[in-house]
């Protein structure tokens, strides 16, 4: 979708122009007696005609009731299918780009003028400030992240306890992050390999596009209770990788199909 509208480009039309310029604009597909298959998933059948497809600046996804197949949404941010507010989030704030929590700890960086100054200008602004300033410790800690679904693992090792979480690796001798390694062409790579990165491009979220042909150092190997390994890596450039260690915050990649 474009806007060929001719303007004369004159300053002092600019903002009235704006107001026509169908810069928020979000186009929706619909399809009668069919179905729409992901971009982001499709069926193996598809997958060959999905990958053809160029999306010029939009990032179209499924939406409505998950499962349904009839709406899409071109979306000018990456989603993916099915997006929907989080139950966690306790109240607009006015921005469905972003997350909650971190407009709400940038909130809480204002100062008191800052604030002052914010309330005045809009009164969704001081909506969120009042809001943010009286949100209780529970609540906050609620918008650093949920899961929304975990698989109970089929077997519980007889030396597991109930003092242990099932997730845990110490409740299974035969899995050690900090020793067990993956092959990459032949190359054993466990803790402290160095590695490039390259993430599957056409399912990454946001930030893994940033990450492309980056290099990291690998910081332990893990296996989930379906024998899938993941590599937990630190960025090798990134000034606050100390602080992730020592906190044990990391980038983990999915092991599908592993390059040197």
């Amino acid at each position: 979708m474009e806007n060929w509208t001719p303007w004369a480009g004159a300053e002092n039309n600019r903002a009235r122009a704006l107001r026509h310029a169908l810069a928020g604009a979000h186009v929706i597909l619909a399809v009668r007696d069919g179905a729409l298959l992901s971009l982001l998933d499709p069926p193996e059948f598809a997958r060959a005609a999905t990958a053809s497809c160029e999306n010029l600046h939009t990032w179209p996804v499924l939406v409505g009731t998950e499962g349904e197949r009839d709406v899409m949404l071109s979306s000018p941010i990456i989603l993916y299918d099915y997006p929907c507010v989080a139950a966690e989030s306790p109240g607009d704030m006015y921005d469905a780009t972003e997350i909650d929590e971190i407009l709400a700890l940038r909130t809480m960086t204002l100062t008191d003028d800052e604030k002052s100054a914010a309330r005045a200008t809009d009164t969704r602004a001081a909506a969120i400030i009042d809001r943010v300033d009286s949100l209780p410790g529970e609540v906050l800690e609620r918008l650093h992240g949920a899961v929304r679904y975990l698989r109970k693992s089929a077997a519980k090792p007889e030396s597991q306890t109930d003092t242990v979480p099932w997730w845990n690796p110490a409740t299974d001798d035969s899995v050690s992050p900090e020793t067990d390694h993956v092959q990459i062409d032949g190359v054993a790579v466990a803790k402290g390999s160095r590695v490039r990165l390259r993430p599957g491009l056409r399912r990454a979220d946001a930030q893994d596009l940033f990450l492309q042909g980056r290099v990291a150092t690998v910081e332990a190997v893990f296996s989930d209770v379906d024998d899938k390994q993941y590599l937990a890596v630190a960025l090798a450039d990134d000034p606050a990788t100390e602080l992730h260690r020592w906190h044990g915050r990391y980038l983990y990649f999915y092991r599908t199909k592993w390059n040197r």
